[in-house]
């Protein structure tokens, strides 16, 4: 059997990869084998951040609605339920940006319910 040289496709293949290991620290950036495991960990890793990011700004902005929520003398859940009975349609985070920067907004909003 005749020997096939790869040619530049594996090398643009490893390329792609060594690449996305710029800044690794000793072989996880030069040698292709821990390069290639150390990116695939990267991705995962970016991947879970990525989706934990939006679980941690929903825990913020429900935490802040709480706290000016309990100023006006109720609660998130009561506040939330009303929300609902009245058919505003604001989302937490929108309801979180009034309620930290037009306080007296969110004043009216609550007496609105």
């Amino acid at each position: 059997m005749t020997r096939v040289k790869r040619g530049y496709v594996a090398v643009r293949r490893r390329n792609r990869i060594l690449e996305r290991a710029a800044g690794f620290r000793g072989a996880h950036s030069r040698l292709f084998r821990p390069t290639k495991q150390q990116v695939m960990k990267a991705l995962v890793a970016s991947k879970r951040d990525r989706d934990k990011r939006k679980r941690d700004f929903r825990k913020l902005w429900i935490s802040r609605i709480n706290a000016a929520v309990r100023k006006q003398g109720m609660s998130y859940s009561r506040f939330i339920h009303q929300l609902y009975q009245s058919k505003i349609l604001l989302n937490r985070k929108m309801i979180a940006q009034i309620a930290v920067l037009d306080e007296n907004g969110f004043t009216s909003i609550v007496n609105s319910l």
